[in-house]
């Protein structure tokens, strides 16, 4: 068996296990010698901590995360008879969303924006820099290889997360909603707050764009959970949202006024208003149908998926948008896609749903 310790220095066995022990709830895992004790090994809060006088002398801090502030005398900072540093803290905040810096953000598959390594060894593309004041992070996610994913169970706490897989295709597991399954190109799921999941494996050259809100969030693993939990339970309810798997084959689209056929992905009702997602395909009557469009919203993201378009804003400079181009539009900035290809297909995500 091998086991980790934390060791602090103390040079008075007595007051540390007041402290320790008493106060802050550790317990003794051991102690000696049993004549004149001088070492303690105490065990709490997934911590082992050795308290030791041949330990370094400078002092340690310590950060203990608590859903019951009550049952620790509150939140507050506490220094213990040695001088190390405890901090008690909410172990579960509530979340926070950073104040909304809506701006005009214009990103270019062909630009060099720059390819980083993150969890699991996922490769991400960040699609709005800006982050909209913290608000929102959109990511292009690519997995060049095929095979399993050096993934793990986890959660997120966030407000909302989405996940469009825009080439290959890619195995997931969800809590309580059934067994494993593939999500493919034109497929999209909604992951509502905390709920458990895992990416199993992938084809190659798999590509998917995420949207989360907010874009600094927190992910947990969970060690306990095992997945699939066996259960099947589409109408369970998530921090106020329901699991959505959106059948790019199962859906149909309606068509809308500015020239497009849009299919939604039904998180409207799932989010209860608070967002909704669609794909926006070109009719052949597009070039006469476009019309200036402007939105009161929170959020408005587009994504071109295939084909081409001119984007076209009041008062600035057109610009030509490509496969993996992607805009972020501000409330009221009027705007219009013109010169549309045949082909043209894009993601759009809007906060509020309607916006």
């Amino acid at each position: 068996m091998t086991t980790a310790e934390a060791m602090i220095a103390c040079n008075d066995i007595n007051a540390a296990l007041a402290f320790y022990v008493d106060r802050l709830g550790f317990r003794v895992d051991s102690i000696f010698p049993a004549d004149d004790p001088a070492v303690a090994v105490l065990r709490g809060y997934g911590l082992r901590l050795r308290l030791d006088p041949d330990a370094p002398p400078s002092p340690a801090t310590l950060r203990i995360s608590c859903t019951d502030l009550a049952a620790m005398g509150g939140a507050g900072r506490l220094v213990a008879p040695d001088g190390t540093t405890v901090d008690i803290v909410d172990g579960d905040p509530p979340l926070t969303l950073p104040p909304l810096q809506q701006s005009f953000v214009l990103e270019r598959a062909s630009d060099d924006a720059g390819w980083t390594v993150g969890r699991a060894d996922m490769r991400y593309r960040d699609l709005i820099p800006d982050r909209q004041g913290g608000r929102f992070i959109a990511s292009h996610i690519e997995i060049p290889t095929a095979g399993p994913v050096s993934d793990y169970v986890h959660f997120h706490k966030i407000r909302f997360q989405m996940i469009y897989c825009y080439r290959g295709w890619v195995r997931l597991v969800y809590e309580d909603q059934g067994e494993p399954f593939v999500l493919r190109a034109g497929d999209c799921v909604l992951q509502p707050p905390r709920i458990r999941h895992r990416v199993l494996e992938s084809s190659e050259g798999l590509e998917v764009v995420e949207i989360t809100c907010p874009a600094l969030h927190e992910t947990f693993a969970d060690a306990e959970m095992t997945l699939p939990t066996g259960a099947d339970i589409p109408e369970r309810d998530y921090g106020g949202q329901r699991f959505v798997l959106h059948r790019a084959d199962d859906a149909t689209s309606t068509e809308t006024t500015d020239g497009f056929l849009r299919r939604r992905f039904g998180f409207t009702e799932a989010t209860d208003g608070l967002a909704e997602a669609s794909v926006l395909r070109t009719t052949p009557d597009s070039h006469d149908a476009a019309t200036w469009r402007t939105h009161q919203g929170e959020f408005l993201f587009l994504f071109v998926l295939e084909g081409a378009t001119t984007l076209r804003r009041a008062g600035e400079s057109d610009e030509r948008l490509q496969p993996g181009d992607s805009f972020t539009m501000p409330a009221n900035d009027a705007f219009v896609l013109v010169d549309r290809s045949d082909d043209l297909e894009l993601l759009e995500v809007a906060f509020p749903a309607g916006a």
